[in-house]
């Protein structure tokens, strides 16, 4: 049972083996992204560096940055359009599913075409690929997570978002462990590229096994998540739901938002893009920061990668816990504090210098602390925000509310690499120490930002504790 009574006041659960299966959608959408950061930067750097016959990788970190917002481009203007089209969409298999499976197959495609269009020298076919898997991507994204609010009753989405979250990590997870990231530097070596000599294997495995397994977590999405049927038998606990939405004015059907709503909303919205940019141009030119500055093995971002995942789910797990103790707004402030503490930290990292010229750097043990405070501090706040969008939106208009969170994070995506590339080659005395301390500063500009957001606590609903909130496993 989804909802008990006990009394004359209504019970909700959380029904985790279906939340778990929605979460394959993000399995695929967070393995694909593993792999896309942890080598395409590094692709384009190699490939500028040769074009523009130069050795200094910070010359060409700006065409980097362009090269990944243009990417994005298109999936800032294209988010909220394929969320709104999949609200408005009927079909015998679910108004969301064609956009998940039509993006999962493109997606799945033209992804493993990339390090071949490297390994072979051709720019235009790096950026093409790089366009194309980014735009059927954002088709996929938006309907896949909104799958998520369509069949959880709001009081209940933190806690689902955090299942979900661990769920799209244990995609990240098994990329690295798998090695995905380390096989970098089997195939770069010190960075002295020959092209078309190399072990193209070294680099065209990771993008199969991530196609492969997108497709395989699409195919498990398809045949166990019944949209249509499962709308109808959900329809009274999501009415339930709506009278205990954490939002300042109550949320009607086919009635714009309250002022104080839409206040919430752009708030939420503005911190949004700030926090991302903060992350993003980390987690962008982390695998940069690291060879070419760091002077490090490219196989030290394994660790980094494993330490933030572990951490990471630490947060999911217990985000939507503390959430129902002290608010969803508290929760994310401890989460953006956790995040500035580490990007301070990074800001102190000094450049390394190796032995010899076939010789790597130590590892800067702070750097792994670093990615452990990331990675608790933004699973806190992902776990939470996007809840906190979605609660603003009635059921005819989920997918549109995704469109706009996710068209938030995007559009910081688009312009944090071409910021933080021009800081770095405009900025040589400070270079590559310009990355944590532009991630500090955007951080902090979030944290300003989000303290005006109005904390909203569930109220007059009797949510199980425990165990018990863990809901049917059947």
């Amino acid at each position: 049972m989804e909802s008990t009574q006990s009394g004359s006041t209504p019970k909700l659960k959380l029904n985790v083996k279906r939340t778990m299966l929605i979460g394959f959608a993000f399995f695929g959408i967070l393995l694909l992204w593993q792999v896309y950061d942890s080598w395409c930067p590094t692709f384009l750097t190699e490939i500028f560096k040769e074009a523009l016959h130069t050795d200094n990788e910070t010359e060409v970190q700006y065409l980097v940055g362009i090269v990944m917002a243009l990417d994005n481009l298109a999936a800032l203007i294209m988010l909220p359009i394929f969320g709104r089209m999949s609200d408005k969409t009927k079909t015998p298999i679910g108004k969301r599913m064609p956009f998940i499976l039509l993006g999962t197959v493109v997606s799945a495609i033209a992804f493993p075409f990339i390090p071949v269009c490297f390994h072979y020298n051709n720019v235009a076919g790096v950026i093409a690929l790089m366009a194309i898997v980014i735009f059927f991507m954002m088709m996929y994204r938006s309907p896949a997570v909104a799958l998520m609010p369509d069949i959880t009753p709001k009081p209940l989405r933190s806690k689902a978002n955090g299942i979900i979250n661990i769920m799209g990590y244990l995609g990240g997870a098994f990329a690295t462990l798998a090695g995905i990231v380390f096989v970098l530097s089997d195939y770069l070596g010190t960075g002295d590229i020959t092209w078309a000599t190399g072990n193209i294997w070294a680099i065209e495995a990771p993008f199969l096994i991530a196609s492969v397994l997108m497709l395989v977590s699409a195919l498990v999405l398809f045949f166990t998540i019944k949209e249509n049927k499962l709308e109808r038998e959900l329809r009274p606990e999501m009415e339930l739901g709506e009278k205990e939405a954490q939002s300042v004015d109550r949320v009607e059907e086919d009635r714009p938002l309250s002022k104080a709503n839409r206040r919430m909303l752009l708030l939420i919205l503005a911190a949004e893009v700030f926090w991302f940019m903060a992350d993003n141009a980390v987690g962008t030119y982390f695998g940069n920061y690291v060879i070419y500055y760091v002077h490090a093995s490219s196989q030290s971002t394994m660790i980094t990668t494993i330490l933030m995942g572990v951490a990471s789910v630490i947060g999911f797990a217990t985000a939507g816990f503390i959430a129902d103790k002290i608010g969803r707004k508290y929760t994310m402030l401890i989460g953006l504090g956790l995040a500035i503490a580490g990007y301070f930290i990074m800001c102190f990292t000094l450049e390394g210098h190796p032995a010899g010229e076939d010789e790597y750097a130590a590892f800067p043990w702070h750097l792994y602390l670093v990615y452990i405070l990331k990675g608790l501090g933004m699973s806190l706040v992902n776990t939470c925000s996007f809840p906190m969008v979605v609660e603003l939106a009635t059921g005819k208009k989920v997918g549109q509310f995704t469109g706009y969170y996710y068209a938030a994070s995007m559009g910081a995506q688009t312009v944090t690499p071409v910021i933080v590339g021009l800081v770095i080659y405009l900025v040589p005395d400070f270079g590559w120490r310009m990355l944590p301390i532009y991630a500090t500063v955007m951080m902090a500009i979030s944290i300003a930002i989000f303290m005006f957001v109005k904390n909203v606590k569930i109220h007059n609903v009797d949510t199980p504790k425990g165990l018990e909130a863990m809901g049917d496993l059947d």
